[in-house]
């Protein structure tokens, strides 16, 4: 009698990848200051339940994404079409629905009439916060242009509730972001001091100059990054050329003085509409520059510049910020 044979099925085991897992992510914070920034922050995603007096954050915001371009052309007479020259962000239009729900009319007078103060453009720009589910905050500085003119149509308006469509304007359509990046020269030491965030690479100093004065740097933003100088003295004289080699500076007097005394502090502010080459003494530095200077910025991604010191004694000391900037939130 022959032998029964088991068999047994084998379940294949699958060889292609592993499907991607998705991540948990929070809720989105939003939140208005007005007053330059320097109001009261107001929540805009703070609703909490129905028997909760609160502003919340409708579906149907618009402009928060990339920055509308206005692109410029060439035509020719002789030619179909046209040729690109060049690109440039314009201001950003941004539209943001919110709700207000109040527990009685009181209630939704006074939450009105704090908005209303508080988005007032007569009294500064307002300041749009962004917090993602990672923790990373975003700012967006733009003006109040309207929206809360008020409709008391069935569906926009009841006795404790109110329907607005925020309208802002950010004349400068880039977000701002948290992360500082900060690198100081002191020329006390021989190491350099660097922050945590590591935007430039350890490079040695010695007493008089900068052993080595190219510095790579490196912008994590998506566009480019305006840098604010800080120059303490006794300083003889400085140079910075940037990627593009672009340069602003100072050449040494020619009787040996410090063209930054001791004590004093000279700040070079790159961003355009600020742009202060001035020490906190109020000396303008300002005709003391080298010819034709250029105030330049710094690209996204990984570049490298110039810095170049002549320090008067060890306790010179130079500095370096810029904010990163973001095409969304």
């Amino acid at each position: 009698m022959p032998i029964p044979v088991l068999r047994r099925s084998i379940t294949p085991v699958p060889t292609g990848p592993t499907p991607p897992q998705p991540v948990y992510w929070g809720r989105t914070y939003v939140s208005v200051t007005g007053k330059n920034g320097g109001g009261e922050e107001i929540p805009l995603t703070d609703f909490r339940n129905s028997l909760w007096p609160g502003i919340v954050l409708m579906p149907g915001s618009t402009g928060l994404d990339a920055p509308p371009f206005e692109l410029h052309s060439d035509d020719s007479p002789n030619l179909d079409g046209g040729i690109f020259r060049d690109a440039r962000a314009v201001a950003r239009e941004v539209m943001l629905p919110i709700f207000l729900y109040g527990i009685d009319r009181q209630t939704i007078k006074a939450m009105k009439s704090k908005l209303v103060s508080h988005l007032n453009p007569k009294k500064g720009y307002c300041v749009l916060k962004f917090v993602e589910g990672d923790g990373v905050p975003r700012y967006l500085r733009c003006y109040y242009k309207g929206g809360m003119e008020g409709s008391e149509a069935e569906d926009q308006a009841g006795f404790k509730w109110v329907k607005y469509g925020l309208q802002f304007t950010a004349y400068e359509p880039y977000f701002y972001s948290d992360d500082v990046q900060v690198a100081q020269w002191e020329f006390g030491d021989t190491q350099a001091f660097l922050d945590t965030t590591k935007a430039l690479f350890p490079i040695r100093l010695n007493a008089g100059r900068l052993a080595n004065d190219k510095v790579t740097v490196f912008n994590p933003g998506d566009v480019e990054a305006w840098p604010r100088w800080e120059l303490e003295g006794p300083i003889k004289a400085f140079n910075f050329v940037g990627p593009e080699k672009r340069s602003f500076g100072v050449t040494a007097p020619v009787d040996g003085s410090d063209i930054i005394p001791a004590g004093r502090t000279l700040t070079v502010d790159t961003r355009p509409g600020f742009k202060v080459v001035r020490d906190n003494a109020g000396t303008n530095y300002w005709p003391k520059l080298k010819a034709q200077p250029e105030l330049w910025s710094l690209p996204d991604g990984t570049s490298e510049c110039t810095v170049s010191i002549t320090p008067g004694a060890p306790s010179a000391r130079v500095r370096l910020t810029f904010q990163p900037r973001y095409e969304g939130y």
